[in-house]
């Protein structure tokens, strides 16, 4: 009974402090409504961007872009190179542990980037130049090449697209014919699978075996120990739903602000909104079915396309878009290029029209993806059917859920069996920004992606452009690779934009937040 008495006592100091009983068992959390819902858990198997933000939650890579793009070591505590950069060796940092508390090892490392090198195109030239991975100790490694590559860091802090992410062995020697069905990481996150709720609700909590960095967090680089417990990713594909979520403080942050409500809360008092991130629209074509299997017809829309009105309908505000971007990658970047572009400056439907019927286009049947829950992307894939009627694509566009779509797009049925023509998407900067990063761009022929590009003319320029090392003999097989591009039209550039985030103003951080990926562990209220 005493010891009764003393417990109602504790509870009526804590109350009478103006702190609730329960205060101290509470675990700090962090609301973020995600861009979209999370179906695939691996990292590996999907480009899809809710899948990469979750392998950043649970898992970390060797190395990381900081802010300024620049490879920096992660998960390696040192590393050596020769000078002619075929012989590299890498070490562990101390301690490193997977959540369930077992230690990463060499051959955990190894194991990973092998399963990376089988999907992803900078591993894939990895391996053509004979890259050779070697556990030495229990903690150190080696990669041998027979050729020079030079591009081993950036390949290994890959951002996104497939970054290398660093699993079990015995996880990721798993078949790559399809997703893993285990979350193992050593990342700052434990993903709360009992928790999991598709369509609503993903759930995280913070991993006690995570063994930070001494750096501070820099872009996707030092250390992502996290101020929050707990981190929850709600779905919210109603729009007015979360934005009135975010007013009532029930969330503290929208990863992607649908465009037409950034005016609006730009004028909140209470709410952040900010530039997350530039981004290119795509429209991404199946090239092993009819009719995009032939490049006419695929050069026929591309003389159809107006970036201007593509911008336009998805919403974005002048500030945050520009009126045409003539290069494959980012416009103002180090990488821009205008080269093959003269021909499709100026949208033309008459000569698109005269092309498509020069083509030998039969009138098949064009199935059109169209995201039911993205509101920009709804609205690029509207401009894109209504784009393809007007030079007289039979044109069958078909409503599904972004998740829908990730699953859709993986088969090769016909498109009266199942399958596709057409899908939209967009790709961020760091994703878009060179001929090896550029997923469509950098998809060699006997590619897995969907859409299956190839040109082989176009691979041997981009395995050209990988080796030289001369600045200004580089810079002339970037605009030489451009002008194929155009020829081969691997897809279709819909124009450049800047994303936008909102947040409560409470919710501190938010200029640290990498571009375009909700890097939660710098954020704090």
């Amino acid at each position: 009974m005493k010891r009764r008495v003393l417990a109602a006592l504790a509870t009526l100091v804590l109350s009478a402090a103006g702190l609730p009983a329960f205060a101290q068992t509470t675990p700090k959390t962090l609301r973020l409504v995600a861009h979209a819902d999370l179906k695939i858990l691996d990292p590996t198997f999907t480009t899809a961007y809710i899948s990469r933000n979750f392998g950043y939650m649970v898992y970390d890579t060797l190395f990381a872009q900081d802010s300024a793009g620049k490879p920096q070591p992660q998960m390696v505590e040192k590393y050596t190179a020769s000078k002619d950069s075929t012989q590299w060796s890498f070490t562990l940092r101390p301690g490193l542990k997977f959540s369930d508390g077992s230690a990463v090892t060499p051959t955990d490392a190894i194991a990973s980037l092998q399963r990376w090198a089988a999907r992803d195109s900078l591993g894939r030239a990895m391996v053509a130049g004979g890259a050779d991975w070697k556990a030495i100790d229990t903690r150190t490694f080696t990669l041998t090449l027979k050729e020079p590559f030079g591009l081993v860091l950036e390949a290994l802090a890959k951002p996104s697209s497939f970054p290398p992410v660093i699993l079990p062995e015995r996880i990721a020697k798993m078949p790559t014919t399809s997703p893993l069905p285990e979350v193992l990481g050593s990342g700052p996150f434990i993903f709360k699978r009992d928790e999991w709720v598709p369509g609503n609700k993903v759930v995280f909590v913070r991993n006690p075996n995570y063994v930070p960095r001494s750096e501070p967090a820099n872009g996707l680089a030092g250390s992502k120990k996290s101020n929050f417990e707990r981190v929850e990713w709600l779905y919210l594909p109603d729009a007015n739903s979360a934005i009135a979520a975010l007013k009532r403080g029930e969330v503290d942050i929208i990863e992607q602000v649908p465009p037409d409500y950034i005016a609006p809360l730009r004028t909140d008092s209470n709410v952040k909104v900010g530039a997350f991130g530039t981004y290119q629209g795509l429209l991404a074509m199946n090239q092993a079915q009819p009719p995009f299997d032939n490049p006419k017809v695929r050069q026929a829309l591309l003389t159809a396309v107006d970036q201007q009105r593509f911008m336009a309908a998805m919403g974005n505000p002048l500030d945050m878009r520009l009126t045409y971007c003539g290069s494959f990658f980012i416009c103002g970047s180090s990488t821009e290029t205008l080269a093959g572009s003269e021909p499709y400056r100026k949208p033309d439907v008459a000569k698109a029209k005269k092309l498509l019927a020069d083509s030998g286009y039969k009138g098949e049947k064009v199935v059109l993806l169209v995201p039911s829950d993205i509101a920009f992307l709804n609205a690029e894939a509207m401009m894109a059917a209504q784009t393809m009627k007007s030079i007289g694509l039979n044109v069958d566009a078909q409503s599904m859920d972004w998740a829908s779509i990730g699953a859709r797009r993986a088969k090769k049925n016909p498109s009266d069996a199942g399958g596709w023509n057409m899908y939209v998407t967009f790709a961020g900067e760091f994703d878009a920004n060179s001929p090896i990063t550029n997923v469509y761009l950098s998809a060699a022929c006997g590619n897995t992606l969907p859409g299956w590009p190839c040109d082989k003319k176009l691979d041997e320029l981009r395995t050209a452009w990988l080796k030289e090392t001369v600045p200004a003999k580089r810079k002339e097989l970037l605009d030489a690779f451009q002008t194929r591009a155009y020829e081969a039209v691997p897809y279709i550039n819909a124009g450049q934009y800047s994303a936008a985030f909102a947040a409560r103003a409470n919710l501190k951080g938010l200029d640290k937040m990498w571009a375009g990926m909700p890097t939660v562990w710098v954020l704090d209220k």
